[in-house]
């Protein structure tokens, strides 16, 4: 599976996001529909996610990681593309989201194992 991903950093704190049902707190995207690019996906899923718009021009690549996903079935593999970008809106959790966050290296054990991956790795928190 493959997603996309946004890093939004505020000094020490990570933008995260909880959806319904869920127990941890996920870096905002998602999975890359058939046809889209990365950056089609990545400005889809924020949009849906959190209502606001990435400003296609700021989009800039972070990183690629793969794990395991958490709570997915039989050891499915994630390939999470990183991205960092600018926006235009106000940020607000949609119906699929349940809760938006900004976390600290304190509350790192409340993201899933590959946030907790690719924000130690990029950020070393």
């Amino acid at each position: 599976m493959q997603t996309a991903n946004w890093i939004l950093r505020d000094g020490g704190n990570i933008l995260s996001v909880r959806s319904h049902g869920r127990d941890r707190f996920y870096l905002p995207g998602g999975k890359i529909d058939p046809g889209e690019t990365a950056t089609q996906g990545l400005i889809r899923e924020i949009h849906e996610e959190l209502g606001v718009t990435l400003i296609e021009k700021s989009i800039r690549p972070l990183g690629i990681f793969s794990g395991h996903g958490h709570n997915l079935p039989g050891g499915v593999i994630v390939r999470m593309q990183c991205f960092t970008a600018q926006y235009n809106g106000t940020l607000a959790p949609s119906r699929e989201i349940a809760e938006m966050r900004w976390l600290s290296q304190r509350d790192r054990h409340l993201m899933a194992p590959m946030g907790q991956k690719i924000t130690a790795a990029l950020f070393d928190i």
